[in-house]
């Protein structure tokens, strides 16, 4: 987070008449939280990194834009607008994800030192609708957003293991196929069939329609983010939102819209490694709870453990062919991306859970139950499922921002040129075949140690 707010400083310094720096919050910890603007246009923009702690790569790229928008008049003065990026939506929580981000880039370096806050303390979700918001993050971006109503509002993401994909308010029609070859150009595996995105209407391969916000338990909207959120508080203001998803580590199957031979019999076995995880996960945790309760900090820790012990069953019984009730919500065509999907979200849900019960025994600094060496055992052996048999590999860091900046320009370019979005969505067709589209090569070397979270682009533009 320094290092972020640093870098941001310094590009202001060296453009002091086309950019500024200010504070316009503080979270719950005290930390400041600095909106970069660029440029002095009527029309707004507001890109907002680092809404999920655990999702690095858009403070890279908010960087990234801030230096196209002043390299490329086009994007700023022609297009009278004013860049307006949040360096972090939640910089408590992106603080504790600094113990990976400093390498190596394994998986499980990574989960064992991931940190992602229960559902109630993640700052875009408006659980008690804008009124009933009370994290001082979420009131900062509110505030923001009814200030600068902007045009177009983009909220960076990104995928810890699997590929890339965008979610949006109000459709774009040729998004998808700009995606296409931003997402080829780059190594960037597409993710056809996102499982949050199961029931969500589909603008194109890998672009996603998010349905208006409805209500729902907390497991339907921790697992399926279809509650009131910041995504849609300036929608009244004609605003489009754009939510783009970069992966870290990519996996080729996800993109891979081949039949799946025996779709029941994957499922069965998915949802059923899932329910055997949570069970073991279930007993750790009671195992490990009354040691650490105490603890400094346990409760933080323990929120998005008991969410994720919470949805585990939920999520096994809704894929499960011979528990969900199909004719009251039929699961869409299962093909193998969205088989892929299904199994690597339940791997996810139980691969946290373990890295933070790791990181709560850890912190402890006592193992009375000798719960450690069972985490540890569990942590190796699905980072191993997800390396060797989905073949998960890092993407390096320069890759992501630079796709993930490339989308938002892609989504920003089409919004500017339909400045009065304000009616409601028109009937989408069906998703167009996605053999159709370039296709991504997601073989990328692993860049332990690597140094790359910074501005400087990774493929030339003014090469293409």
């Amino acid at each position: 987070m320094d290092e972020l707010t640093a870098r941001a400083a310094a590009l202001v310094a060296r453009h002091p008449h086309r950019a500024r720096l200010r504070r316009v919050g503080t979270s719950r910890a005290g930390t400041p939280m600095w909106l970069l603007s660029v440029g002095h246009g009527t029309r707004h923009t507001l890109i907002v990194a680092g809404p999920h702690a655990n999702e690095p790569v858009g403070g890279a790229t908010v960087l990234r834009l801030a230096e196209r928008a002043l390299a490329d008049p086009r994007l700023s003065e022609a297009a009278d607008t004013t860049w307006n990026l949040l360096l972090s939506l939640d910089p408590d929580g992106s603080r504790r994800n600094e113990g990976w981000l400093r390498g190596p880039y394994t998986l499980g370096h990574h989960f064992r030192h991931f940190f992602r806050p229960g559902f109630l303390e993640q700052p875009e979700w408006l659980p008690d609708g804008a009124a009933g918001a009370v994290l001082p993050e979420t009131r900062a971006l509110l505030d923001l957003q009814d200030e600068l109503r902007p045009f177009f509002q983009c909220s960076l993401h990104g995928v810890d293991v699997g590929g890339g994909f965008v979610e949006l308010t109000r459709d774009l029609p040729g998004l998808a196929e700009r995606v296409a070859r931003i997402a080829a150009r780059l190594g960037i595996p597409r993710e056809l069939r996102p499982y949050d995105t199961l029931y969500w209407p589909c603008l194109g391969p890998a672009v996603y329609r998010i349905p208006p916000p409805r209500r729902g338990d907390l497991a339907a909207a921790i697992t399926e983010a279809a509650v009131e959120s910041t995504w849609f508080h300036p929608h009244r203001h004609g605003t489009v939102t754009a939510v783009v998803e970069a992966p870290m580590w990519g996996v080729a199957a996800v993109e891979d819209d081949s039949p799946a031979p025996d779709a029941d019999a994957v499922l069965r076995t998915v949802s059923g490694v899932l329910r055997h995880d949570t069970r073991l996960l279930e007993e750790l945790l009671a195992r490990v709870r009354p040691t650490v309760s105490g603890t400094p900090d346990a409760a933080r820790l323990l929120a998005p453990v008991d969410d994720y012990v919470l949805v585990g069953p939920g999520l096994a019984d809704s894929w499960d062919p011979d528990v969900h009730d199909g004719a009251a919500r039929p699961l869409p065509a299962l093909d193998t991306a969205r088989l892929t999907t299904l199994a690597i979200s339940g791997r996810r849900v139980a691969l946290r859970t373990a890295g933070l019960l790791h990181q709560l025994v850890t912190r402890a600094g006592h193992d009375p139950t000798g719960a450690l060496p069972e985490l540890d055992r569990l942590i190796d052996a699905w980072c191993a499922d997800y390396r060797d048999g989905y073949g998960a590999r890092w993407i390096p860091v320069a890759r992501q921002a630079e796709y993930q900046a490339r989308v938002v320009l892609a989504a920003f370019e089409l919004a500017a040129g339909r400045p009065h979005l304000t009616g409601p969505p028109a009937p989408q067709p069906p998703c167009p075949d996605p053999r159709a589209e370039s296709r991504a090569d997601t073989r990328a070397d692993s860049h332990s140690g690597e140094q790359g979270w910074s501005s400087e682009p990774a493929v030339p533009m003014h090469r293409e």
